[in-house]
């Protein structure tokens, strides 16, 4: 099966309500700062841009090569796509507050636009799916039954290629390692 092809919809939507999934968000980037000096994540973090106030769903900041980094993070939890004006806007937020890097996560797919646009201008596109999405088999019948210790959802860095393809990849890879020591040791 091709990356690109993962049967996210064959999957419940993330049950989250919108502030839980904001949440969610926040405590998965704590835990891939580790080792970062000064790093911090806060939700509903208020910033003051060249253009006025904003309140960013989740910022992560942290020091390195003697500068302050800061990355804007909005979620979205929709089930339509996620538009161009959406990334946009967070272009804009990016701009205006002097930040190093925007990242956006949603529980929707990405429409073509968004990922274009993200893609000339450096953001980061996150689809948050159900963790079953990131079990793969190469048996022909069809998986019924899911190991209980998948985890309940997972992020995909979505992106466009150069050739126009989109890709998927999953982000967390010591947790892909962990998830098949673990399947080996429960197989042998």
């Amino acid at each position: 099966m091709n990356n690109a092809d993962l049967p996210f919809d064959r999957f419940d939507a993330v049950t989250l309500a919108p502030d839980e999934f904001e949440r969610l968000v926040a405590s998965a980037l704590r835990k891939q700062g580790v080792g970062l000096q000064g790093f911090a994540v806060r939700h509903l973090d208020p910033v003051t841009g060249l253009d006025g106030d904003y309140t960013i769903d989740v910022t992560a900041r942290f020091e390195a090569l003697g500068a302050d980094f800061l990355v804007l993070i909005e979620c979205k939890h929709q089930h339509r796509a996620v538009e161009r004006e959406v990334v946009q806007v967070l272009n804009d937020k990016v701009r205006s507050l002097g930040a190093q890097k925007g990242m956006l996560f949603a529980t929707s797919r990405f429409q073509r636009g968004a990922l274009e646009y993200a893609r000339l201008h450096g953001i980061a596109l996150v689809r948050v799916a159900d963790g079953r999405t990131s079990y793969e088999t190469r048996s022909r019948v069809p998986v019924r039954t899911y190991p209980s210790w998948l985890p309940r959802y997972v992020g995909w860095l979505t992106q466009l290629e150069v050739d126009g393809d989109e890709s998927r990849a999953y982000l967390g890879e010591g947790d892909i390692a962990n998830l098949r020591a673990a399947f080996e040791a429960r197989t042998t």
